[in-house]
């Protein structure tokens, strides 16, 4: 085991790696409350039973996906990064895809297999490179800066702090009503962890709500603490079923840019997240990664195993420094990451008590951590502002992470072209361009 995840090289042992573990599974952990929470809809009121994932099933998803996902990281790559179903991902999957574009979460789990399996292609050719080199860095950048945007206004939503207005679209909640109360505190609680640079901050930040929640009569208590794993049932496999029972709703332009933009942000995450978190282990060999299509691959499997299972995409976690600054050096530590998700999925029942007041701190804090990359976009270049700052904007103002991608990726080659700029263009960019434009003038 030393020898395989080479201890001495990398000047670590057992100790280290399973702190870093630990360290990594308690920054992460907050998604097994998150994610089943984000793709049940549970937010949502008066939504039929159909269009809603089963949250017990999803949970034991999202701890599998993780648990699997991370074990291939550490084992094939062996590099100390964890996966689990990605924020923001989530939020597209169940806000976009199933509300907005009214695609049945069925066959949104479809579109996250094909990604997965596109991304396992490209992995394998090599293709992978030439992508990430015809996205402009300040369109990446205003991505991932979008989505934080989204994600935060999605948690002050459910937090009651941002309500509904006739007259200007949206208000200033009840600030005097019990669940709007404890989100405030939790926000309070989960911001002064973070400053503090309290490792797992997120996830203690929701315990420590929930029990202030609990001892105020505002959340449930829960029924106990250790209990039987949920049924994985009402989600597994149904990826594959609407492949062969409802081609018609799969093979649609629809369902491509759906796809595409799976494919797009999970592409561009891990790749970021894989680089942050070698640099920080001392990992890159000048401005390479070793085992880099290793870590794609695993990467990409995880979101295949995480779409049969029942879970949106799987991606690499940016946590996963934390584990680093604790001393994680090796796949090894992944594996403690691992043994830690799935031993979580007995702990179903105390997911009670974790109302909509208590994750929405989170959700916000982790929409502050996405947007910080915000200061890489040349502001002063106004050929580049112009469409970053549209894909900002436009994903929590119409809600939807697509329209935000597509509104700057249309924009990009207008202002580059009429800049004078033609031949910095990426021939690739203008298929985007073609796409999103056939999008908005057929689907929307």
């Amino acid at each position: 085991m030393r020898n395989y995840f080479k201890f001495d090289e990398l000047g670590t042992n057992y100790r280290r790696e399973i702190i870093g573990g630990l360290t990594t599974f308690l920054s992460m952990a907050y998604i097994l409350i998150l994610n089943p929470i984000t793709l049940s809809l549970e937010t949502v009121k008066d939504l039929p039973d159909a269009l809603r994932m089963d949250h017990g099933a999803v949970f034991v998803a999202t701890a599998l996906a993780a648990a699997l996902g991370t074990l291939l990281m550490g084992l094939i790559a062996r590099y100390p990064i964890a996966l689990a179903p990605g924020m923001g991902l989530n939020a597209f999957f169940a806000y976009t895809v199933i509300l907005t574009m009214g695609i049945p979460w069925q066959t949104a789990l479809t579109g996250v297999l094909f990604s997965g399996i596109i991304f396992i292609c490209l992995t394998l050719t090599g293709i992978r490179e030439m992508l990430i080199n015809s996205i402009p860095p300040e369109l990446k950048i205003a991505v991932g800066s979008g989505i934080g945007l989204f994600i935060t206004f999605v948690g002050f939503q459910n937090a009651g702090i941002i309500v509904n207005d006739d007259a200007v679209l949206v208000g200033l909640g009840n600030l005097r009503d019990g669940n709007v109360i404890l989100a405030v505190v939790g926000i309070v609680i989960t911001v002064i962890l973070m400053t503090r640079g309290v490792r797992g901050g997120i996830f203690f930040g929701i315990l420590i709500t929930g029990i202030i929640g609990m001892i105020a009569g505002v959340v449930p208590k829960p029924d106990g603490i250790v209990g039987s794993v949920p049924s994985i049932a009402p989600t597994f496999g149904v990826a594959i079923e609407p492949i062969f029972n409802s081609p018609a709703e799969v093979f649609t332009l629809q369902m491509l840019v759906v796809v595409l933009t799976f494919l797009f942000v999970d592409f561009f995450d891990t790749a970021g997240t894989l680089v942050a978190v070698a640099q920080q282990a001392g990992l890159m060999k000048g401005d390479t990664l070793p085992r880099a299509g290793k870590a794609l691959f695993a990467d990409s499997a995880a979101t295949v195993v995480g779409a049969i299972l029942g879970t949106s995409t799987t991606t690499s976690y940016v946590e996963s420094t934390a584990g680093v600054a604790a001393g994680a050096r090796t796949g090894f530590a992944n594996i403690v990451t691992a043994v830690l998700f799935l031993l979580s999925l007995f702990f179903y029942p105390l997911l009670g008590v974790i109302t909509s007041s208590v994750t929405a701190p989170a959700l916000i804090i982790v929409g502050v951590l996405m947007v910080s990359g915000i200061g890489g976009i040349d502001w002063k270049r106004f050929e580049i502002a112009v469409p970053a700052f549209f894909t900002i904007v436009a994903m929590p103002l119409t809600y939807s992470i697509a329209t935000g991608i597509g509104i700057g990726f249309i924009f990009y080659p207008i202002t580059m072209i009429v800049k004078g700029k033609a031949k910095e263009i990426h021939p690739i960019m203008y298929f985007f361009f073609v796409i999103f434009v056939l999008y908005f003038i057929f689907i929307k």
